[in-house]
């Protein structure tokens, strides 16, 4: 079954302490439809202006992700600048200029709306609420979010929170959204807003997996070269809807879940390993099965 992503489609500026990188191919939807379609098929809904390069729609299409919900209008993309401090877990934005996103309503092709795993990417609650308002019957709905949409759309998202099957968000935004220090706690307070699953990023430090049958903890694979974290949490949220949408019988459990998460990690630990998605557009079936089987020897006992 195909999977449906929604979401943000960016050129960014990239800077670290060791590099900076213009015009890159960026958005919540671009990382996450190319770790996506390493396992079924990805339909795109997003929008870009008549300055998106023809490569970056090249970069689409190589990896079989369908742009029949691709939004190209008169006007410029959506552009995002930042730096990364020498520890790689903070930045600052260093400029957002939203241009045609600021207009963006995300419209659903028919033959996107019987799509059985949707993930939200991060947008605002109510664009996500309305991707849901347009799908037929979806099985398995993810959704991301920030901490922007905490601040400013909390009732929003609330409510969007008792519509889908799980939330992904990092661990600062976790505690502000429960108001709680410990994350145990989190968890299981986002999880009595709605959602079945919560999927807490720990950056470095890997993640949690909040469920009805208890708590996973994925470790981080431990890198060595760490070249431009961007979109890291979007690459993680793709890896886990694609692996779910490939399921032979269809069936989302826990344990299903669980693997999900390890290989959405594995896809995150390569993507920041090059700056945009150039790692990502590299990468073959074997690299992600080697890096996985890393990941089980190291929760292994």
């Amino acid at each position: 079954m195909s999977v449906l992503i929604v979401g943000s489609i960016a050129l960014d500026e990239v800077k670290t302490p060791l590099a900076s990188r213009s015009n890159l191919l960026g958005g919540s939807a671009s990382y996450a439809a190319l770790s996506a379609s390493f396992f079924q098929p990805v339909h795109l809904v997003g929008i870009v202006g008549t300055d998106f390069p023809k490569s970056h729609i090249d970069t689409f299409r190589a990896r079989n992700v369908d742009l029949e919900g691709l939004q190209i209008v008169e006007g410029a993309t959506f552009r995002w600048s930042g730096e990364y401090h020498w520890d790689m877990n903070t930045r600052d934005t260093l400029s957002v200029a939203l241009n045609v996103f600021e207009n963006f309503t995300p419209t659903l092709p028919e033959t996107y709306r019987r799509s059985e795993i949707i993930l939200l990417a991060n947008i605002a609650p109510a664009l996500q609420a309305h991707v849901l308002d347009q799908a037929a019957s979806p099985r398995f709905v993810i959704a991301d979010t920030m901490d922007l949409w905490i601040h400013i759309a909390k009732p929003a998202l609330l409510d969007l929170l008792k519509r889908v099957n799980m939330l992904i968000l990092n661990d600062s935004e976790a505690r502000e959204l429960a108001e709680e220090a410990s994350l145990i706690r989190c968890g299981s307070k986002i999880r009595s807003m709605g959602p079945a699953y919560v999927a807490i990023k720990k950056g470095e430090h890997g993640c949690l997996l909040f469920g009805p049958q208890g708590i996973f903890s994925c470790p981080a694979y431990p890198l060595e070269d760490l070249v431009d974290p961007t979109g890291a949490g979007d690459t993680f949220a793709g890896g886990v809807a694609g692996y779910l949408a490939s399921l032979k019988n269809g069936e989302v459990s826990f344990e299903a879940i669980r693997k999900a998460v390890v290989y959405g990690s594995v896809l995150a630990s390569y993507n920041v390993e090059s700056f945009s998605l150039e790692r990502l557009k590299e990468l073959v079936p074997k690299d992600i099965d080697s890096r996985f089987h890393i990941f089980q020897e190291l929760s292994r006992i």
